[in-house]
């Protein structure tokens, strides 16, 4: 079992930034993948960015050049540095880790991420 605890969120003027952290406990080491989704009013859900355990990253084309997701070296917890934020940001941001092969999915309860112009 693995259980992830979001925080770092909050209310930040448009062009500010925030740093979301994702900390996991329990059995990490059965963790491959951690990342971090959002799911806005009206759309749906959205991966924002995630790494592997070998440190490979993928982000949305709607965050590239000003979010970067990073992870600790004992891979346990995972980052999200957000950087000229805009209203179209405001989401609640989950942290998500499956275990190789997506045999496991576990997720966070979520941290608000609200920008206002």
């Amino acid at each position: 079992q693995v259980q992830l605890v979001e925080s770092g969120g909050g209310l930040v003027q448009a062009g500010g930034s925030l740093r979301l952290s994702c900390a996991a406990s329990g059995t990490i080491s059965s963790i491959d993948t951690m990342g971090w989704y959002r799911q806005a009013p009206g759309k749906q859900r959205e991966l924002v960015a995630q790494i592997t355990s070998g440190g490979s990253t993928t982000y949305a084309d709607s965050v590239k050049g000003r979010f970067t997701i990073s992870r600790d070296n004992d891979k346990s917890t995972v980052y999200l540095q957000m950087n000229s934020l805009k209203p179209e940001d405001t989401d609640v941001y989950l942290c998500n880790a499956r275990t190789a092969y997506g045999w496991r999915s576990y997720w966070g309860q979520g941290t608000q991420v609200t920008v206002s112009s």
